[in-house]
C-alpha cells in the first residue's frame, strides 16, 4: 500500500494542486498538519473521492471551526485534532505536528512509523524499529516543496519534489 504524506501545506493551493497526480496514486493521504484555510479540505476532498484523508491540527491553523465545516461534506475527510493514531495495512502510524513530540513517539516503541512536521525539513530516520518521517513543506517557503511517498510492505519513505 502507498500512503502519501505530507505537510505544511500553508494555503498553497498551487503546490497542492501539483501534488495531485501523485496523491490520487496513494491508498491513503495523511496530511501532518498547517493546511491553514478551509479551502485546502475541499481541494483535497473534491479532487481525491475516494481516497482516505487523515489530517492533524498544526500551530498555523487559520479557522479550525470552517475547517471542520467543510471537512463534514467529505465522507473520506477524517480531522483527528492535535495527534492521530491510525492503523494503515498493519502499520501502526502515529501523527503529531511537531518534531521533539514525534521523536519521543518514536523512542515509545508503539509505532511502526511517526509523521510529523512543523520544521519544513524532510527527513526519515530509523529511531529503533520505528520509522520517523517528515514529509518536508508542501509549500515551498524554505527549499523546494516536497512530499513523501511511504510504501507499507517495506516501510520505506521516498521524499519527493513538486
Amino acid at each position: 500500500m502507498k500512503i502519501a504524506v505530507i505537510s505544511d501545506s500553508h494555503d498553497n493551493i498551487w503546490k497542492l494542486d501539483q501534488a495531485m497526480g501523485t496523491l490520487r496514486q496513494a491508498a491513503a493521504v495523511l496530511h501532518c498538519g498547517d493546511l491553514c484555510a478551509p479551502f485546502m479540505v475541499r481541494r483535497l476532498g473534491e479532487s481525491l473521492g475516494d481516497i482516505p484523508i487523515h489530517i492533524i491540527w498544526g500551530n498555523n491553523e487559520g479557522d479550525p471551526y470552517l475547517i471542520g465545516k467543510m471537512a463534514e461534506a467529505y465522507p473520506r475527510v477524517h480531522l483527528h485534532g492535535p495527534f492521530a493514531e491510525l492503523e494503515l495495512d498493519g502499520l501502526r502510524v502515529a501523527m503529531i505536528h511537531y518534531p521533539q513530540i514525534a521523536r519521543g513517539l518514536a523512542l515509545s516503541g508503539l509505532y511502526d512509523v511517526v509523521c510529523y512536521g512543523h520544521d519544513h525539513q524532510a527527513k526519515a530516520e530509523k529511531v529503533g524499529d520505528c520509522l520517523l518521517l517528515n514529509p518536508g513543506e508542501l509549500m515551498g517557503m524554505n527549499g523546494p516543496s516536497m512530499m513523501a511517498l511511504l510504501d507499507s510492505e517495506t516501510r520505506q519513505a521516498e521524499h519527493r519534489e513538486i
